[in-house]
């Protein structure tokens, strides 16, 4: 497939600097990209990569174009830009509708014609599977479950009953959504199960990575807002709401009943306790325990980065010494407060 920077820079709306008749065949980063491939320039810290590349072209900042010759399609945001020209490059989806001779398809579920069903696909009583939407190999689909157009469920994703997706999410492989929740009551030393009543709401453009988990709710619905991206391996606990538009990295968790809110990043291996709420636009950096309320927008952090690991153990066995340290401190000001002359 291939297509002239002329056609690239008026589809993705583009200034073009240079040969509209190239072709690009692909695109690769800039260390690694050949003659006939695209490539990008989002961090100035790579600035320093044009001089060298090998690419037929370069999708930067107005600000960031070079003196020197060469074709550059201009953007304000050209990380987004390029991720849009990227996609023209990626492996076709396409998978013709109807249902595989092998899925088993219960006979009250209702399956639009231009649905795609695969091999070993379990599809159970009134679930409803709209226009578009592509279930591959191997998936569960319990009851009453709901596919808006255009969602796809990746190998061997289950949904729980009464699980609801809005239109065009994409959830990979591996993936478990409405399972029960983590709840129990203790009783006497044993611990009785809680019901899990709810279910899960997942709402438009939203994306789920492989391996992750999203627990159902006890009483009300798990909700995921429009537009939320999560990655691998999350665990969302039962009750959790999050907001439009946030994205959570691999390895990250939310305990249960808590709230975050639109806009909101969540870095890495990062936890947030239960019941707690989050407001809008924060970042949480990754590895980072969030124990309380957030209520102010901004960056949080926690944790101790890495250092070499002797000097780490005694920092570490200082820390157990820092009330005594306080109290320390405090007696020391109060005789300092004692011995300073009062003024006249």
């Amino acid at each position: 497939m291939k297509y002239t920077l002329a056609d690239i820079a008026e589809r993705f709306q583009c200034k073009l600097a240079g040969d509209p008749s190239q072709t690009i065949e692909g695109v690769h980063t800039l260390e690694q990209a050949g003659p006939g491939q695209l490539s990008f320039l989002a961090n100035p810290k790579y600035k320093s990569q044009l001089a060298s590349t090998r690419a037929a072209a370069v999708v930067l900042h107005p600000e960031q174009r070079p003196e020197s010759a060469g074709n550059w399609l201009l953007h304000e945001n050209p990380y987004a830009t390029y991720a849009r020209i990227a996609a023209l490059f990626a492996a076709p989806t396409d998978v013709a509708p109807g249902i595989h001779a092998t899925a088993i398809i219960d006979p009250s579920a209702e399956i639009h014609p231009e649905a795609s069903v695969g091999p070993y696909a379990v599809v159970g009583p009134e679930v409803r599977i709209a226009r578009n939407c592509i279930i591959h190999a191997h998936c569960v689909i319990q009851r009453g479950c709901s596919l808006g157009d255009g969602c796809v469920l990746h190998p061997h994703v289950t949904l729980y009953a009464g699980t609801m997706l809005g239109q065009r999410v994409v959830i990979h492989a591996n993936t478990v959504v409405g399972s029960d929740g983590f709840g129990y009551a203790p009783d006497d030393g044993r611990w009785v199960k809680i019901p899990q009543l709810g279910s899960v709401h997942i709402a438009d453009d939203c994306e789920i990575g492989a391996g992750t988990t999203i627990d159902r709710g006890a009483l009300d619905d798990t909700r995921i807002g429009e537009g939320c991206k999560l990655d691998n391996q999350i665990q969302i606990a039962h009750n959790v709401q999050i907001g439009k538009h946030t994205v959570m990295a691999g390895c990250s968790a939310i305990s249960g009943s808590s709230t975050v809110g639109d806009h909101c990043q969540i870095g890495g291996g990062a936890g947030l306790a239960g019941h707690l709420h989050m407001t809008d636009h924060v970042i949480i950096t990754g590895m980072t325990m969030v124990s309380h309320d957030i209520r102010k927008p901004g960056a949080y952090s926690s944790g101790i980065s890495q250092q070499e690991a002797r000097q780490w153990r005694k920092n570490v066995a200082r820390l157990h010494h820092l009330d005594e340290l306080a109290r320390k401190v405090r007696a020391l000001e109060k005789r300092l407060a004692e011995l300073e002359p009062e003024d006249d």
